[in-house]
């Protein structure tokens, strides 16, 4: 009888068991996707033309960056978020107080030219495919370092979709209505702000030992470069003379962190922070270094908020960050 019992009671646990594990994964995973706020969204959605936008910051004084692949279409930032032209006639220009609050430039890489693209002088591109999005990224600041607009947002090329664009942490995971949404005001204030306010994956108490941000590599991208404020404070605290003349970039940090996944907004002065030398270094590691595109880019997108002056982790607090950056309070 107490075999049997046995038995009955190895089997309930090794039946449970597997259940809890796939409970819990379900559960990281509706986290990590925001999967109930995603269906809420899908079933109130408007079409993001409808969206209100209390933004009146100067036409033309904003830009999206982002990289592509030939293939990929574009061509939402050009219809959703359209760039701004002054209209001389006056029936128009009651028009452009309503456009003007949502017109980007645009400077969009194509990584892989077709023979076409390489050849058009009008088409952006970047040096190599490497590096992901960091490329095209480094390549526009250092382009444009004297011309900047105020305020830059870096992103993705695909738009939206929840499995293809998760982690655009906005309603329906649209990069227009999280474009739409974005309080410039804040950018200009804090200087770098990350677009994505969720934790997982990223933040999370696990996820700050980072693998690939290893000493070697913060040392090699850092290295004989200037330092923004916020990353200078303890460098050379308790080092010698001698070691504190040449150190120049933060030691390595136990921890970095930040939420994923390289989709950021930063002011022209937090850019002007370092000297176009820094960005140009930067991307020269990425041309040089032994790591493959996808490894390269993934110690990149650990890296931005680093670069651009923030302590090595960076976690704002979920509900101020939708707050101060999406309005969202």
């Amino acid at each position: 009888m107490k075999c049997g019992f046995r038995l009955i009671l190895c089997a309930v646990v090794a039946l449970l068991v597997p259940f809890y594990l796939l409970k819990v994964h379900l559960e990281d995973l509706c986290n990590q996707y925001r999967a109930g706020a995603y269906l809420i969204d899908w079933l109130n959605y408007n079409d993001p033309h409808d969206a209100a936008n209390s933004h009146h910051d100067p036409p033309g004084d904003k830009v999206i960056v982002m990289a592509k692949l030939e293939e990929e279409n574009t061509q939402w930032v050009e219809e959703e978020l359209p760039e701004y032209s002054p209209l001389q006639d006056s029936i128009c220009v009651r028009l452009t107080d309503f456009l003007s609050s949502h017109s980007w430039q645009r400077a969009i890489y194509i990584v892989n030219p077709s023979r076409a693209s390489a050849q058009d002088d009008h088409a952006l591109k970047t040096p190599l495919n490497k590096g992901h999005e960091s490329m095209a990224y480094l390549t526009y600041l250092i382009d444009h370092y004297d011309s900047l607009p105020s305020t830059i947002a870096f992103l993705h090329a695909h738009r939206a979709g929840f499995f293809m664009a998760w982690h655009v942490d906005a309603p329906m995971h649209d990069n227009v209505l999280a474009m739409q949404s974005l309080q410039l005001d804040y950018v200009q204030q804090n200087g770098y702000v990350n677009l994505r306010c969720n934790w997982n994956p990223g933040c999370k108490a696990e996820h700050r030992i980072n693998s690939h941000v290893t000493e070697g590599v913060w040392e090699e991208i850092f290295e004989d470069t200037s330092t923004p404020p916020l990353n200078s404070t303890t460098s050379i605290i308790g080092e010698s003379s001698d070691y504190s003349e040449t150190q120049k970039f933060l030691k390595t940090p136990k921890e970095v962190a930040a939420a994923c996944c390289a989709q950021f907004a930063i002011s022209r002065d937090q850019v002007l922070e370092r000297p176009r030398e820094d960005y140009i270094k930067i991307r020269q590691w990425i041309i040089d270094t032994d790591k493959d595109d996808a490894s390269s880019g993934r110690v990149m997108e650990f890296l931005w908020h680093v670069i651009f002056g923030r302590e090595s982790v960076y976690c704002p607090d979920e509900e101020l960050c939708y707050c101060q950056v999406y309005g969202k309070c």
